[in-house]
C-alpha cells in the first residue's frame, strides 16, 4: 500500500515539477536572450536576503505539519497567524532597508527593485500552511496544476515586459506574480480556511521540531546564495550573472530529481518511521534510482557546457561555460544530499538536522570565502568541496539511525558513477575533436549520450537499472 502510494506520489510530484522546469526553462531561455548578464545579476543580487527572509517567514512549520501525523485545525490555524505575522514583519523590513542595501552594493536601481520584490515574501507566508497539508496528503495532482498555472502566468509576464524593454522589472515581476498567482490556487484548491484561533501551546509543539528544521533550512538558505553576496561585492553584477547562469543551468535537473525525492519522501518516510528495515530499503531504492539519472546528467551536462550555452541562451552567456562544469560535480551527489537530510527529519530528528547543517555550512562557508579570494571559479570549486563534506556528514548519522552509511551507500552507487564517468568522457572527447553547428552538437551528442549509458548499463546489468524496470512493470500491472 506504501508503495503504491509512493509511485502515485512520485508520478504527480514528476509531472508537477518536470512541466514547472520545462515552463521556467522555456521563459529562462526566452529572457536570456533579451535580456543582459548585468540585468540578471542586479536581480540576484536580492537573492540572499529574500530566500532568507522566506524561510523565516515560514519559521519550519510547514515541515512540522508534514511530519507529524496528529495535527489538528487549531494546529494548523496558529501556524497560519504565526506565518503571516512574521512574514509581514519581514517583508516590512526589507521595504524600508532597501536604500541601505543599494547603498552596500552601489547600485541605485535596487532600492525601488528591493521594494517591490518584498511583497513576494508577505505572499509566500500566506500559502505556506495549504501547499503544506497539501504535500501531507501525497496530492501532488493539485500541486501540479497549482505550479504550471502560476508559471505560465508568470512567465508570460516577464517575457512580455523583457521583449518591450522595461529589462529587469520583466524578472521582478515574474518573482512576484509566481508567489501571488501560487497563493491564490493554493486557497481555491485546498479548500482549508484558517480558524481565527492562536494556540501558544500549539505553537510551541510545533516549533520543537520546527525550530530546528527553520534554522537547518536558513543556514541551507544562507549557504546556497551567499555567491551572490561575495560576487556581487568583488567582482560585479556581469560575474555575478554569469555565475548565477551556469548555477541555474545546472541546477535544472538537480531541482527536479530533488523536488521530487523532499517533496515524496517526507510524507513517505514519515509514515513508515517505526519499521527501521523499510526506511533502509526505500532510501536504498530512491538513492539508486535517483543517481542513476542524476549522474548521468550531471557528467553529460559537463561535457556539454559550451555548445549548451551557446546554442540555448546565445554567444553572450560562453564565459560561464568553464563555472557549469565545475558547478556539475558539486550536483553531482546532490540526491545522496537530500535523502540522507530526508530520512532523518522523517525519523523526527530535527536536532540532528540542525546539527548538521552547522558543521556542513560552517566548512561550506570557508571553503567559499577562501575560493572567492581566487575569482569566481574559485567559488565554483569550492561549492565541489562544500558538497562532498555534506555526503560524509549526512552518511554518518544515517549510519548510527539505519545502519545504511557512508561504505554501503558508496557500494550502491559506484557502478553507477562508473558507467557515467566512461560516457562523460567519451562524449567530451568526441566534442573536442567534432566541429558543427552548437545546436547540432548539443542534440546528436547528447543523444548518444544517453543511448550509449542506457545499452552499457543494461550490458554490466547494473542493480539501479534493473530497480526501476522492476518498478515500471509493478506500475503498469493491472
Amino acid at each position: 500500500m506504501l508503495r503504491t502510494r509512493g509511485l502515485l506520489a512520485a508520478y504527480w510530484s514528476a509531472a508537477d515539477v518536470v512541466a514547472r522546469q520545462v515552463i521556467q526553462v522555456a521563459v529562462i531561455i526566452a529572457l536570456a536572450r533579451l535580456l543582459t548578464p548585468e540585468e540578471f545579476g542586479t536581480v540576484a543580487l536580492l537573492s540572499l536576503f529574500l530566500g532568507v527572509a522566506t524561510v523565516l517567514a515560514d519559521g519550519g512549520f510547514s515541515m512540522a505539519l508534514i511530519q507529524r501525523q496528529d495535527t489538528s485545525h487549531v494546529d494548523e490555524s496558529t501556524v497560519f497567524w504565526v506565518n503571516l505575522a512574521v512574514g509581514t514583519l519581514l517583508a516590512a523590513g526589507i521595504f524600508l532597508l532597501a536604500p541601505v542595501l543599494a547603498d552596500f552594493y552601489a547600485v541605485p536601481v535596487l532600492e525601488p527593485l528591493a521594494r517591490l520584490m518584498s511583497l513576494g515574501v508577505l505572499v509566500s507566508a500566506l500559502g505556506s500552511v495549504p501547499s503544506a497539508l497539501i504535500s501531507k496528503q501525497l496530492d501532488f495532482r493539485r500541486l501540479f496544476l497549482v505550479g504550471a498555472v502560476a508559471t505560465i502566468a508568470s512567465g508570460s509576464l516577464a517575457v512580455t515586459l523583457a521583449w518591450q524593454g522595461h529589462g529587469i522589472w520583466a524578472l521582478a515581476g515574474q518573482y512576484v506574480t509566481t508567489t501571488a498567482v501560487s497563493t491564490v490556487m493554493l486557497w481555491i484548491l485546498s479548500g482549508w480556511r484558517p480558524q481565527l484561533v492562536f494556540n501558544a501551546r500549539s505553537a510551541r509543539r510545533l516549533f520543537g521540531f520546527g525550530g530546528y528544521m527553520l534554522a537547518s533550512n536558513l543556514l541551507d538558505t544562507a549557504f546556497s546564495r551567499v555567491y551572490t553576496l561575495l560576487i556581487g561585492r568583488w567582482y560585479g553584477v556581469r560575474e555575478l550573472g554569469f555565475y548565477q547562469r551556469a548555477d541555474t543551468t545546472q541546477q535544472v535537473p538537480a531541482t527536479v530529481l530533488s523536488s521530487i525525492a523532499s517533496r515524496v519522501a517526507l510524507p513517505l518516510f514519515s509514515q513508515a518511521v517505526d519499521d527501521k528495515e523499510q526506511l533502509r530499503r526505500g532510501l536504498r531504492l530512491a538513492l539508486r534510482g535517483l543517481m542513476l539519472i542524476n549522474a548521468p546528467m550531471m557528467l553529460g551536462l559537463a561535457a556539454l557546457a559550451e555548445p549548451l550555452l551557446e546554442a540555448v541562451f546565445g554567444a553572450i552567456w560562453l564565459p560561464a561555460a568553464p563555472i557549469l562544469q565545475v558547478l556539475c560535480l558539486a550536483g553531482l551527489f546532490w540526491p545522496v544530499h537530500v535523502l540522507n537530510l530526508t530520512v532523518l527529519a522523517a525519523q523526527g530528528h530535527a536536532r540532528i538536522f540542525f546539527r548538521l547543517e552547522v558543521i556542513k555550512q560552517a566548512l561550506g562557508l570557508a571553503f567559499i570565502l577562501v575560493g572567492a579570494l581566487n575569482g569566481v571559479l574559485g567559488v565554483a570549486w569550492a561549492m565541489v568541496a562544500a558538497g562532498l563534506v555534506s555526503v560524509l556528514v549526512n552518511t554518518f548519522y544515517t549510519q548510527r539511525h539505519l545502519g545504511y552509511g557512508l561504505v554501503a551507500q558508496t557500494v550502491d552507487l559506484v557502478p553507477t558513477l562508473a558507467v557515467s564517468t566512461v560516457m562523460g568522457l567519451a562524449v567530451t572527447l568526441i566534442a573536442r575533436s567534432w566541429e558543427a553547428q552548437p545546436m547540432i552538437e548539443l542534440l546528436a551528442l547528447s543523444g548518444l549520450g544517453a543511448v550509449g549509458f542506457i545499452a552499457l548499463a543494461g550490458v554490466l546489468r547494473l542493480a539501479a537499472l534493473q530497480d526501476v524496470v522492476m518498478l515500471l512493470r509493478r506500475r503498469a500491472q493491472p
